[in-house]
């Protein structure tokens, strides 16, 4: 099964955290039809520069780990920003990136490997256990 990886789940990941899923490990580590987005590096590079997010190893060494795992890092395309502009808005969930892996879940068909509930506000598979 093709998967779009949330940015927690590459982080979890990366950090051997605690709250990465046996599921989600299981997938990752089996390093088969994984997509990542350049919307999540984008987002990890914002959050390290202002502060807002720490990781013990280096954004290079994260780079490195996704080719490891064979992930296939999706650029940003016309049809993507065509499908987050039409996206509803719910009052609840407003994050642009989250909005934009929504935007490529369905423009590729890729369910989303996220433990984040508010994925499930779309109109798309979130895969989780």
């Amino acid at each position: 099964m093709s998967i779009l990886l949330d940015t927690h789940t590459v982080l979890w990941y990366a950090e051997s955290d605690s709250r990465l899923s046996t599921q989600a490990k299981t997938i990752l580590d089996a390093k088969k039809d994984l997509f990542f987005s350049v919307a999540s590096l984008w987002e990890i590079a914002i959050k390290l520069n202002i502060g807002k997010l720490q990781i013990t190893s280096s954004f290079s060494q994260l780079l490195i780990r996704l080719e490891f795992l064979k992930v296939e890092i999706l650029p940003i395309s016309t049809e993507d920003l065509d499908i987050y502009i039409n996206l509803p808005l719910p009052k609840n969930h407003r994050d642009p990136f989250d909005r934009f892996l929504v935007a490529q879940s369905i423009n590729y068909s890729l369910p989303i490997l996220s433990s984040d509930e508010k994925f499930d506000l779309y109109l798309i598979e979130r895969v989780w256990v």
